[in-house]
C-alpha cells in the first residue's frame, strides 16, 4: 500500500533576520541579557562602580617623586637618560647657534635657494617672503628657536623611522609586530605623548624633542616599509639574476625605487614635527609655540596671532618644498650638481655679506607691531559682535546656545547612561562595523577608562567629540558633495583645503578664542575647523571615483541628480565615507584635547593642570584615558576593509 508523505511546511524567515548585522546584535543582546542583570545586582549605581576602579595616583606620585629625587644622582639618569638629554640639548643649541651665525639674510637666502633648486623660482620667492614676514612680525628669534628644535627632531625622526621601516620592509615578522603599534600611535592625540617623556626627562627642550620624535617617526617608518615592499618585482629579479648580494639589492634597487615614498614620508614627518614642536611649548619648548601658549594663557589674541602667522608660513613653505621634491623625484635634471654648487656659493656669499655689514640680527626698526591693532579689533568685536546683535545674536551668544542646547544635553545624557549600557553601545558599534576582535578592543579600552577612575571627565570629552564630529560630518559631506558635482567649486576649494591641512593644531585655537572667547564651544569650533578639510577632501575623492558606467546606467533610466546621488554615488562611495568619518573622529579628538588650554575642561584640562602644577599623576592618568578614548573611537569608526589593507 502506497503511502503519501508530505514535507513539513517551511517557516519563512523574514529577510531582515538573515542579515549578518542582525545576527551580531542578537548575540550581543543575548550576552547582555545574561550579564547585565548580574552586573546590575552587584553594582546598582549607574556610574562606574568604585569597586572596579584602581587608584593609580599614589603609585604614580611615588614614581614621579622618585624620578625627581634621583634624576641628578641615579646611574640610570647619569649614564643613560642624562646622556640622551645632554646630546639633545647640545644638538639643538649647535643648530640654533649656526642659524644665528648665518644671520637673517643668510637663513633667508639658504631657504630661498633650496626652494629654487627643488621647486623653482615661484616657490623660492614665496619662501623668501615667508622668512622676511617672520622678521617683520618681530618673531625672528622664536622662529630660529623653533627651526633649531625641528631640525634636530626631524633628523632623529627620519633616522628612527627609516630604521624601523627597513626592518618592517625586509621582515614580515617585524612588520606584523610593528603594524598595530604604528596604527595605535597614529590615532593618538599629540597631548598623550607629552607626559611620559616629561616624567623621565622633566620639563625642557629634551622632553620636547623626544616627544616630537616619537610623534613624527611613525609615518616615516610606515612609508619606508611601504616603499620597500612595493618595489617592482621584475627589477628585483633582474638584480638577483646579476648575482647581487642582499646589501647590494637594497642599496641599488629597493631604496632607489622607494624614493617617492621616502620623500612623502619626509614630508609627513616634517609636518608632524612642526605640529608637535608647537604643542611641546606646554612642556618647555621655546620658540613660536611658547609665544602662542603664553598669549593664549593671557587671552592676548594679538600676540598669539603675531606668533601664529609665522607658524602657518613655515608649515606652508615646508609642505610645498617637500611635496615638490617628491613630485620631481626620479626626474633627470640637467646641471643638477652645478646648480646646487651655485646655490651654495650664493647662500654663503649672502651670509658673509650680512656678517661683514653687521646685520646678523633682524633690525628692530623693521618690525611691524600687529598685536595692538588686532587686540583693538578684538575689543571692538567684543563690544559689538559678542552679544546683542539684532536678529542673529552675537558670537558669544552662539557659543552659549551651542553649549546649552547641544553640549550640556549630550554630556548629561552620556553621564546619565548606566556604565554597562555605554559598553554595550560601544560593543555594538564596533562589532557592526568590524569584527569581534574590534569590538573586544573597543570595549576593553572604554572599560580601562573606568578602571582609571576618570569615567565622568572622559564622557565629558566624548560629548565634545560627538558634537564636533556631527557638525563636521554635516558640513564636510555637504561641501564634499558640492565639490564632487562642480569642477569650478572644487578648483576654488582646493587651495583653501591645502593651506588648512598644513596648519598645526595649535594655531586653530587663536581665531576661535578671538571669536567666541574661552570654553567648551570654542574648543569644539576649533576641532570642527581642523577636521573639516580632511572630511571634505575624502568625500570628494570618494564620490568622484564612483564607476562612471554605474552613473551612466542611472541616467539612462531617467534618474534625477538627487536620485543618482542617493541611490548610486553614496552607496558606492561608502568605504570612502566611512574613512572620512574615521579621520574626522581622530582629528576632532586631537583638537578637543588641546582645547583644555582654552577652557575645554575634561581630560584636556587634567593634562594641562598636571603639566602646569607638576602633578604628573593627574596628568598621566588623564593621558592614559586619552589613549584609551582614542583607541576606542578609532576601532568604533574604522572600517574592516581599511584595517585589512592598512600598512600593507
Amino acid at each position: 500500500m502506497a503511502t503519501l508523505t508530505t514535507s513539513a511546511p517551511r517557516v519563512a524567515v523574514p529577510a531582515v533576520l538573515k542579515h549578518r548585522a542582525v545576527h551580531k546584535l542578537l548575540l550581543l543582546a543575548l550576552a547582555a541579557a545574561v550579564l547585565v542583570p548580574l552586573a546590575d545586582a552587584r553594582w546598582a549605581s549607574g556610574s562606574w562602580p568604585a569597586a572596579l576602579t584602581v587608584d593609580l595616583s599614589t603609585p604614580l606620585t611615588h614614581v614621579s617623586d622618585w624620578i625627581i629625587d634621583n634624576r641628578d644622582s641615579h646611574p640610570l639618569f647619569l649614564y643613560g637618560f642624562g646622556y640622551v638629554s645632554n646630546a639633545v640639548v647640545i644638538c639643538v643649541r649647535a643648530v640654533y647657534l649656526v642659524l644665528l651665525a648665518a644671520g637673517w639674510a643668510g637663513v633667508t637666502a639658504v631657504g630661498a635657494l633650496v626652494a629654487w633648486r627643488v621647486a623653482g623660482v615661484k616657490l623660492a620667492l614665496g619662501t623668501a617672503a615667508a622668512f622676511l614676514a617672520c622678521g617683520l612680525l618681530g618673531m625672528w628669534i622664536p622662529t630660529m628657536q623653533t627651526l633649531a628644535l625641528m631640525v634636530v627632531a626631524v633628523l632623529a625622526s627620519v633616522l628612527v623611522g627609516v630604521l624601523l621601516g627597513l626592518g618592517a620592509g625586509l621582515s614580515d615578522r617585524l612588520e606584523r609586530a610593528l603594524r598595530p603599534v604604528l596604527d595605535t600611535m597614529q590615532v593618538l592625540p599629540a597631548f598623550a605623548y607629552l607626559l611620559p617623556v616629561v616624567l623621565v626627562f622633566g620639563i625642557g627642550v629634551p622632553a620636547a624633542v623626544l616627544a616630537t620624535v616619537v610623534y613624527a617617526a611613525p609615518p616615516m617608518a610606515r612609508l619606508t616599509s611601504l616603499g620597500l615592499r612595493g618595489a617592482d618585482k621584475e627589477v628585483l629579479e633582474a638584480v638577483d639574476s646579476l648575482g647581487a648580494t642582499a646589501r647590494q639589492r637594497l642599496l641599488t634597487a629597493r631604496l632607489p625605487l622607494a624614493r617617492k615614498e621616502l620623500l612623502l614620508g619626509l614630508n609627513q614627518t616634517i609636518m608632524m614635527a612642526l605640529s608637535m614642536a608647537v604643542i611641546a611649548s606646554v612642556i618647555g619648548a621655546a620658540g613660536l609655540g611658547d609665544r602662542v601658549y603664553q598669549a593664549l594663557a593671557s587671552v592676548d589674541v594679538g600676540a598669539a596671532l603675531a606668533a601664529g602667522i609665522p607658524i602657518v608660513l613655515l608649515a606652508v613653505v615646508l609642505d610645498r618644498v617637500t611635496c615638490a621634491a617628491g613630485e620631481h623625484a626620479g626626474e633627470e635634471r640637467e646641471n643638477t650638481r652645478r646648480g646646487w654648487l651655485y646655490a651654495a656659493v650664493a647662500a654663503v656669499a649672502v651670509a658673509l655679506a650680512g656678517r661683514l655689514a653687521g646685520r646678523l640680527d633682524w633690525p628692530g626698526s623693521w618690525t611691524l607691531n600687529i598685536a595692538d591693532p588686532v587686540n583693538r579689533a578684538v575689543d571692538w568685536m567684543t563690544a559689538h559682535l559678542y552679544s546683542g546683535v539684532p536678529v542673529v545674536g552675537g558670537t558669544a551668544d552662539w557659543a552659549g546656545h551651542f553649549t546649552t542646547w547641544v553640549l550640556d544635553p549630550v554630556r548629561g545624557g552620556l553621564q546619565w547612561l548606566p556604565w554597562w549600557s555605554v559598553l554595550l553601545v560601544v560593543a555594538a558599534l564596533a562589532w557592526l562595523i568590524g569584527t569581534w576582535r574590534t569590538a573586544l578592543t573597543a570595549v576593553l579600552a572604554m572599560a580601562a577608562i573606568g578602571v582609571l577612575g576618570v569615567w565622568k571627565p572622559s564622557l565629558d570629552t566624548l560629548s565634545q567629540v560627538l558634537a564636533a564630529v556631527a557638525v563636521t560630518l554635516v558640513l564636510g559631506f555637504a561641501t564634499g558633495i558640492a565639490a564632487a558635482r562642480s569642477d569650478r567649486f572644487e578648483r576654488l576649494l582646493r587651495p583653501v583645503l591645502d593651506v588648512f591641512q598644513t596648519m598645526p593644531q595649535f594655531v586653530y585655537l587663536i581665531p576661535v578664542v578671538a571669536l567666541f572667547g574661552v570654553g567648551r564651544a570654542p574648543a569644539v569650533a576649533a576641532a570642527v575647523v581642523y577636521a573639516l578639510p580632511a572630511v571634505v577632501r575624502i568625500t570628494t575623492q570618494g564620490l568622484r571615483q564612483v564607476d562612471p558606467a554605474a552613473l551612466e546606467s542611472a541616467r539612462s533610466l531617467g534618474a534625477t541628480p538627487a536620485q543618482q546621488l542617493r541611490q548610486v554615488q553614496l552607496p558606492l562611495a561608502r568605504p570612502a565615507l566611512l574613512l572620512a568619518v574615521n579621520q574626522g573622529v581622530v582629528l576632532v579628538l586631537a583638537v578637543v584635547i588641546i582645547g583644555g588650554l582654552v577652557g575645554g575642561g575634561a581630560l584636556g584640562y587634567d593634562v594641562v593642570f598636571g603639566l602646569a602644577q607638576g602633578d604628573l599623576a593627574t596628568g598621566l592618568v588623564a593621558g592614559a584615558a586619552i589613549v584609551c578614548l582614542g583607541l576606542m573611537l578609532d576601532r568604533v569608526t574604522q572600517p574592516t576593509e581599511r584595517r585589512a589593507t592598512k600598512g600593507a
